[in-house]
């Protein structure tokens, strides 16, 4: 099961966005993946609403993809808070994810996207290396919040596309 985690809280985001045309593109690509938009979760609160999110959407998800904003220089603190709450062994060891960053400015959250592939590493989930940058997002979207630039919606497709394959992939080890 495929989860897309829109990583930030504020409300009415970019983040969420592109989050939702990830997963219509997914749908196109006949994949139905899970939305988990942190404006709607307490992240810093392990109660009972949290722990039903956490059953329902995190530790089913076998695969990942966090659309991730720069919020200086970094991650966003509260998607670090939702790692940090949760059951961490269960919702998030053995998994691979996928990493977008979103930024108005030009760097697309290069930083932040390393960033967070660390903590994902030490989470022990495996981190497709194609970590995306899409800079100047304000200028790339059309007014329902829809990435419309021809080059974007190509590098996203081929990062989908790519992350497919990658998770449909089968290890044979052959023991002696």
């Amino acid at each position: 099961m495929y989860t897309i985690i829109s990583g930030t809280n504020r409300v009415g985001s970019n983040t969420l966005k592109v989050a939702q045309q990830y997963q219509a593109i997914l749908k196109g690509k006949g994949i139905d993946a899970n939305l988990l938009s942190l404006e709607s979760v307490n992240v810093t609160n392990r109660n009972a609403t949290f722990e039903a999110m956490e059953k329902a959407i995190l530790m089913p998800a076998g695969y990942f993809i966090f659309i991730s904003p720069e919020y200086n220089g970094s991650f966003p603190g509260v998607l670090k808070m939702l790692f940090d709450n949760s059951k961490i062994q269960m919702a998030w060891w053995n998994k691979k994810a996928l990493i977008t960053g979103v930024s108005s400015g030009r760097a697309g959250n290069v930083r932040g996207n390393d960033h967070l592939a660390a903590v994902l590493n030490y989470l022990k989930i495996t981190v497709h290396p194609n970590l995306l940058p899409i800079s100047s997002i304000d200028t790339l979207m059309d007014a329902n919040g829809n990435i419309i630039e021809p080059n974007t919606l190509n590098v996203i497709n081929r990062q989908l596309d790519e992350f497919i394959a990658w998770t449909n992939e089968r290890v044979n080890i052959e023991t002696v």
